[in-house]
């Protein structure tokens, strides 16, 4: 028996082309939905952070000062305000001291963070639960407020700190701690403002890490004890290998936040006239707006300095997550 094939007719074929570019129009709408779902949120973004770091830039490489507020036209200078702040000693004082300071307030945040942690992680759970609270009333409280609360205790005439040591005897704290200053002197400026951040941040960390600890199952920790894992052993090859990404994150915006320090320092020292207490973000404000006359120019060659470090750091670390497979 012969049978006979009957080609498509043209209508078919412009049905079963038609569907398969419905199809296609279909998936493609698909794929470019959550892009445009998110494009305003990315507009406003843009907007509100991108532009003001465009703006930096450019200020950075005119000479922009009161008159160019005025309306007059800013002078292109290049990178002569970078130059003249690479080449300033007292930048790199100033630079060192940064890196000193944030590197204090990191590591002691970090660590009394997470030994806060673990303490929680082991108390009872209404302990827990009214200690945690208080640690968040801490974190809580407005950074002008607790900067003002430490100088309080450390005045010089009415302090609680100058109290205390004047009241011990003459052979344990020595003697002059009637009046002393403490905000003249990096020396004794610098451990109070460390005192303060670390005061105020450690909170987060600790929560954060006890939120971590609790999604760690407990059947680990009970086959590191069945073969014979001290607590010291049980929290670098169980705890730490399972928080590694959290702990990551939390360094990271420890260097962020701590890095900008500005409203404490400027209320433990009073403002910005000791120019022997300034860290990088008073520097910025002494040459931007306290100098006469200010100097919008310098002042935002030194935040772009700044900006580009710390986005170099957390970059790189971030680098290095990704490829230990921690990031997915």
């Amino acid at each position: 028996m012969t049978q006979t094939l009957e080609r498509p007719s043209a209508a078919n074929e412009s049905r079963g082309n038609g569907a398969r570019t419905g199809g296609l129009a279909t998936r493609t709408r698909r794929r470019l939905a959550p892009y445009l779902l998110i494009l305003p949120a990315l507009f406003v973004l843009s907007l509100v952070l991108l532009w003001p770091i465009v703006q930096m830039g450019w200020m950075s490489l005119h000479e922009y000062g009161l008159r160019q507020l005025r309306g007059d036209e800013a002078a292109w200078v290049g990178f002569d305000h970078y130059a003249s702040v690479l080449t300033d000693t007292r930048f790199w004082t100033i630079f060192r001291n940064t890196i000193v300071v944030c590197l204090a307030m990191v590591v002691l945040t970090m660590v009394l963070g997470t030994l806060v942690g673990i303490l929680l992680n082991k108390l009872p759970k209404w302990a827990s639960t009214v200690l945690g609270l208080g640690l968040m009333l801490a974190w809580a409280t407005p950074v002008i407020s607790a900067a003002i609360v430490y100088r309080w205790l450390f005045d010089t005439r009415y302090g609680l700190v100058n109290t205390i040591l004047s009241g011990l005897p003459d052979w344990l704290t020595g003697s002059g701690w009637e009046e002393f200053n403490w905000f003249n002197e990096p020396a004794t400026l610098f451990p109070i403002l460390i005192l303060t951040v670390v005061w105020q941040s450690f909170p987060f960390v600790a929560v954060s890490v006890l939120a971590g600890l609790k999604s760690i199952p407990t059947e680990l920790y009970e086959a590191a004890r069945m073969d014979g894992a001290s607590a010291w052993k049980s929290f670098w090859n169980v705890t730490v290998p399972m928080l590694r990404p959290l702990f990551a994150l939390l360094l990271i915006l420890q260097v962020i936040w701590d890095f900008r320090i500005f409203t404490q320092l400027f209320v433990l020292a009073d403002g910005v006239d000791n120019r022997d207490v300034a860290l990088l973000p008073v520097y910025i404000y002494q040459l931007g707006f306290a100098s006469t006359p200010p100097n919008y120019g310098m002042g935002s060659a030194i935040a772009v300095i700044m900006t580009v470090l710390v986005l170099a750091i957390t970059a790189y670390y971030l680098r290095v997550m990704i490829r230990q497979g921690e990031v997915r």
